[in-house]
């Protein structure tokens, strides 16, 4: 029998008609320019927390439905710190979707992580001033983030790229700056005495409010550049990082392709992304006013008495 958060949000959908989709992807525009990608149709969303960055794309791909989003919206127009994040991560809620797959563009911190490569990070470093919850509004939760990605998606995106012959690593820390400038040269060496593999501006946040939303999260970085502890390879640049994004798209794309056959519903995963508010929420249930309940219902329905 379907929880009461699951009949929530297909209450939602037919009333929105929207499908049902599987599987979400974040990251830039030309994602879903994926070769087998069928029956496209643009979506727009809005939210109880605004308007996510763009229309969600959603086709078939491998016999998946999936839906695309553009994170910085076409022509990338938003800056890191101006996402809507929320709104992202709610809209793909609203679909119905379990598993979210982001690709980023990030910088190394380490010489055997080279410009190309794809580190498929595990950990995070936040150093973020954003809204990076939807709980408040008289509700208070306190998710478990101490592996905050979903070890089997990124397994299967691991195992995907493997298999097709390019230069990945399995996990790695990623340190997410506030942005939207880059790195001073005394930043870069302090994030690598702490260990931090990989640079960039959007993941921690979009894994925290995954985590949230009970979505399994993964994400595939693309590496560009060496941020600026590298003495040899020079300053970053706009140009550096958008001919190395370039290349790094078109893996992206066939990692996406390829992984998605790996990629097993939720409820036959051994991780329990599908459970973290079971005991997070910590506010008395009858003091959670009713505006927040209508808001917070396709997160939180199913722990909610009649």
């Amino acid at each position: 029998m379907p929880s009461k958060g699951k009949t929530a949000v297909k209450t939602l959908r037919r009333a929105a008609r929207l499908p049902e989709v599987e599987i979400g992807i974040l990251g830039g525009t030309g994602l879903y320019d994926i070769e087998g990608l069928e029956d496209l149709r643009e979506i727009k969303l809005k939210t109880p927390f605004g308007d996510p960055s763009d229309a969600y794309v959603v086709g078939h791909l491998e016999g998946r439905r999936v839906a695309f989003l553009s994170r910085h919206g076409r022509g990338h127009r938003h800056m890191p710190t101006d996402v809507n994040f929320r709104a992202n991560i709610y809209g793909f809620k609203l679909f119905g979707v379990e598993r979210i797959v982001s690709v980023n563009s990030c910088g190394s911190l380490r010489e055997d992580i080279r410009p190309r490569d794809i580190v498929f990070a595990d950990q995070f470093f936040d150093r973020t001033r954003r809204p990076s919850t939807f709980f408040g509004r008289g509700i208070v939760a306190h998710i478990g983030l101490a592996h905050p990605v979903c070890g089997d998606l990124a397994g299967a995106l691991f195992e995907a790229a493997r298999g097709l012959g390019l230069p990945a690593h399995p996990r790695g820390t990623y340190l997410n700056m506030e942005g939207p400038a880059f790195s001073t040269k005394a930043e870069s060496r302090v994030y690598r005495s702490w260990g931090c593999d990989v640079i960039g501006m959007t993941s921690a946040t979009e894994a925290r409010l995954a985590r949230e939303a009970e979505i399994c999260y993964a994400t595939m970085n693309l590496v560009t550049d060496y941020d600026v502890w590298h003495e040899e390879e020079g300053p970053v640049s706009v140009e550096m990082i958008l001919g190395n994004l370039g290349a790094n798209v078109h893996n992206a794309r066939a990692v996406i392709r390829a992984a998605l056959p790996r990629i097993v519903p939720q409820a036959q995963s051994r991780c329990d992304c599908g459970a973290a508010l079971r005991n997070a929420i910590v506010t008395d249930r009858r003091l959670i006013p009713a505006a927040t309940r209508r808001i917070l219902l396709p997160l939180i329905g199913k722990y909610l008495k009649d």
